[in-house]
C-alpha cells in the first residue's frame, strides 16, 4: 500500500488531506514542518510526498534540496502551495516535481494528481 507523508503546517489542512487519502486506501503520516520532514523520510518509507512550501524551520525548497544532497532516491513529489508565482512553478520544474498544485484546490483534482503519480 503507497505511503504518503503529508508535510503541512496547518492542522486542518493536514487533517482534510489525512482523512481523503485513508478513504481512498493510502496509508499517511503527518509532518509539521520541514525538519520533522526530512527527519521522517530519513526514518521511513515514503512513496510521495505532498509537499507544502511556507513551512517553518525549513521551507519545502530546502527540504528539497536537502533531500536530493543526502538521499539516492526522493519519494515523488507534489508541491501544495498557496504560492501562485510562475518562479516557483518554474523552480519545481527543476526539482523534477510531479505535480504543483496552488491551494485553495479541490481534493479530486489531488487525488488524480496521487492516483497517476502511484501508479506509474
Amino acid at each position: 500500500m503507497p505511503q504518503i507523508l503529508i508535510v503541512e503546517d496547518e492542522p486542518r489542512i493536514a487533517a482534510f488531506l489525512e482523512k481523503g487519502l485513508q478513504k481512498h486506501g493510502y496509508e499517511t503520516a503527518i509532518a509539521t514542518n520541514g525538519e520533522e520532514a526530512l527527519q521522517m523520510v530519513q526514518q521511513g518509507i515514503f512513496d510521495l510526498l505532498l509537499l507544502d512550501l511556507g513551512l517553518p524551520f525549513k521551507d519545502g525548497w530546502t527540504v528539497l534540496r536537502e533531500l536530493q544532497q543526502t538521499r539516492d532516491r526522493i519519494p515523488e513529489v507534489i508541491i501544495l502551495t498557496a504560492r501562485a508565482d510562475d518562479r516557483d512553478y518554474a523552480q519545481s520544474i527543476e526539482f523534477g516535481v510531479r505535480a504543483y498544485i496552488t491551494k485553495p484546490f479541490r481534493f479530486n483534482e489531488l487525488l488524480g494528481q496521487v492516483e497517476a503519480i502511484l501508479q506509474t
